[in-house]
């Protein structure tokens, strides 16, 4: 796969933003009343169990980006797209190291509403960002 492109561009963008879609990032449910409490009020009185339920959401959302990508080569957003993620070197699924460096790499770019990411692809040979050039990965088509 060495000096190949992908010819992944534009395919990119949909196959990292539709499984935020999908998941619907924190979904709206109704908001339940105790004893003629909101449930506004009541967090208030118990934030930790908020941030843990934050913090474990968090935790499970990274932990299916890299095991999908790691053994798999695609999340679901890929899936739906039609793209994977392969070894640079061997073409192959790239493994739970080279998903998580990916995944690493892939929140640090998203303070930046993925525009690092997105010039990164643009403007590599291989149409790489900072996530797929530190873990030897390229992104291609499925098909």
């Amino acid at each position: 796969m060495d000096g190949q492109r992908s010819g992944v561009g534009w395919e990119r963008i949909p196959g990292q933003q539709l499984p935020l879609f999908l998941d619907g990032g924190a979904p709206a449910l109704p908001e339940p009343v105790e004893n003629g409490v909101p449930a506004a009020a009541a967090a208030a009185a118990a934030p930790t169990s908020r941030y843990r339920i934050s913090v474990a959401y968090g935790l499970f959302v990274v932990g299916c980006y890299i095991l999908l990508e790691g053994y798999l080569g695609q999340t679901v957003g890929k899936m739906a797209t039609g793209i994977k993620v392969v070894s640079e070197a061997t073409g192959a699924t790239p493994g739970i190291a080279a998903a998580a460096v990916r995944t690493v790499l892939r929140l640090v770019g998203g303070l930046f509403s993925d525009l690092v990411a997105f010039i990164c692809v643009l403007a590599s040979g291989k149409r790489q960002r900072l996530g797929d050039m530190a873990a030897h990965t390229l992104v291609v088509r499925a098909w």
